[in-house]
C-alpha cells in the first residue's frame, strides 16, 4: 500500500509556492502516482506537466510511454487501461488528462456519476509503473475526486508569483533569449506589465509574450529601458498609474500623453475616472496608515492588495498631503458629475482636472 499524504501535508506546505514544491518533490523522488496541477498560472501548470514527463520518460520511447487523453473523448475505462499498460523502456508511463472538467466540478459527457465514483476509487489503485496527471484551471475542493487526490497523491495550485519569484522568472526568461537586462530595467518591465494588478487578467503567458517581443526588438545584447517602454503594451490600470506618477512630478505633457494612450487603447473617460479614483483612494489610505506608523504587512492585510501596489502608491503619495489627496478625490467625483450632467465636454473636463493634480 502506498503512503497517503493527507490534508496535513498540503496545509503545511501551502506557504511555499507550488513551483518550488514540485521541483523539490521531483528531486527527492516524493511524487506519488497521482498528481493534480491547477491554478491561474497555466504557464506553470504546463511547465510542471512537462517536467514530470521529462523526469520519468525516455525521450526515445515518448510515443509509447506518454499518453495524453482528450478530455472531450475521455472515458474511465480508457483512463484505467492507459494506466495499467506497462511502459516500454521508460521509468514510468505518464498519462495526462488536460483540462479535466470533473476537477472544477463540471461534467463530462462520456463520464456518468457511476463512472466518476469508479475513478475516485481507482485513484487509490493507480500502479507504481504509472504517473496519472490531472490538470485544470481551477478546482472544486469540496468534490470527492479532489479530496481523494489530496489524500493519496500530490496537489499543486499554481497561484501568481510573488515579487521576488517573478523577478527571478523574468531574468531567466530574458537570459534564455540571449539577452542581458539590468535589475532596474527588470523592475520597470514588471511595473509596466501590470502583472500585480488584481483587476487585470494578466498571467505569465502574457509576460513571456512581452519578453519575446522585447528581446526581438532589442538591437544589442542588452535590453534597455527604451526597448521596454517602446514595446510593452501594458494595460489601462498601468497607464492610469503612470499618468498619476507623471502628474505628481509636474510632467503634465507626459500625463496627457498617458491619458491619450488610455483612450486610444479602448478605454473610456468613465473607466479612466473610476481607475483614477481607485488609485487615489489607495494612495490616501496608504498615506494615512503611514502617518499612523503601520507596517507594509499591516497595510497589505487591511487593503487586501499586492504589496507591490502599496509600495508604488507609497512612493507617489509622498508628493501630496492627506488634505491634497482628499481634494483631488473630490475633484475626480465632481468631474464625473459634470460630464454626466452635460456641464462640461468629457475630454475637456478630464484635461482640466488632470492639469490641477
Amino acid at each position: 500500500m502506498r503512503y497517503c499524504a493527507g490534508y496535513g501535508r498540503i496545509l503545511f506546505m501551502e506557504k511555499q509556492h507550488a513551483y518550488k514544491r514540485i521541483e523539490s518533490d521531483l528531486k527527492d523522488e516524493k511524487l506519488n502516482n497521482v498528481v493534480l496541477l491547477f491554478g491561474k498560472e497555466q504557464y506553470l501548470v504546463k511547465w510542471a506537466a512537462d517536467n514530470i514527463s521529462k523526469k520519468y520518460i525516455d525521450e526515445n520511447c515518448r510515443a509509447f510511454d506518454f499518453f495524453e487523453i482528450d478530455s472531450e473523448k475521455v472515458t474511465v475505462p480508457k483512463i484505467i487501461e492507459s494506466c495499467e499498460t506497462l511502459s516500454m523502456f521508460s521509468e514510468k508511463r505518464v498519462i495526462l488528462l488536460s483540462d479535466f472538467a470533473l476537477i472544477s466540478g463540471d461534467k463530462l459527457k462520456n463520464i456518468s456519476d457511476d463512472d466518476e465514483k469508479k475513478l475516485i476509487e481507482y485513484v487509490k489503485e493507480v500502479p507504481d509503473t504509472c504517473i496519472l496527471i490531472f490538470t485544470s484551471n481551477n478546482a472544486d475542493k469540496r468534490k470527492k475526486l479532489y479530496k481523494e487526490i489530496v489524500s493519496c497523491g500530490n496537489v499543486y495550485e499554481f497561484t501568481p508569483l510573488d515579487e521576488r519569484s517573478l523577478r527571478g522568472f523574468v531574468e531567466k526568461r530574458f537570459a534564455a533569449t540571449g539577452k542581458k537586462i539590468r535589475a532596474s530595467v527588470v523592475d520597470e518591465f514588471i511595473n509596466q506589465s501590470g502583472y500585480f494588478h488584481k483587476e487585470a487578467d494578466y498571467t505569465l503567458y502574457n509576460l513571456v509574450n512581452e519578453i519575446n517581443k522585447i528581446s526581438a526588438h532589442a538591437g544589442d545584447d542588452e535590453v534597455l529601458l527604451s526597448d521596454v517602454l517602446e514595446v510593452v503594451s501594458g494595460d489601462i490600470e498601468t497607464n492610469t498609474f503612470a499618468m498619476i506618477e507623471a502628474a505628481s512630478r509636474n510632467k503634465k505633457d507626459e500625463a496627457f500623453r498617458m491619458l491619450y494612450n488610455i483612450l486610444g487603447s479602448g478605454g473610456n473617460i468613465f473607466q479612466a475616472l473610476a481607475l483614477l479614483a481607485s488609485q487615489f483612494e489607495i494612495m490616501l489610505e496608504v498615506k494615512e496608515m503611514k502617518e499612523e506608523g503601520k507596517t507594509l504587512a499591516q497595510m497589505q492585510s487591511i487593503l487586501n492588495i499586492h504589496e507591490f501596489r502599496i509600495k508604488k502608491a507609497s512612493s507617489v503619495c509622498d508628493a501630496y498631503s492627506a488634505l491634497q489627496l482628499r481634494d483631488i478625490l473630490r475633484r475626480i467625483y465632481q468631474v464625473e458629475k459634470n460630464i454626466k450632467t452635460g456641464l462640461m465636454e468629457q475630454n475637456l473636463a478630464f484635461e482640466v482636472m488632470l492639469a490641477q493634480i
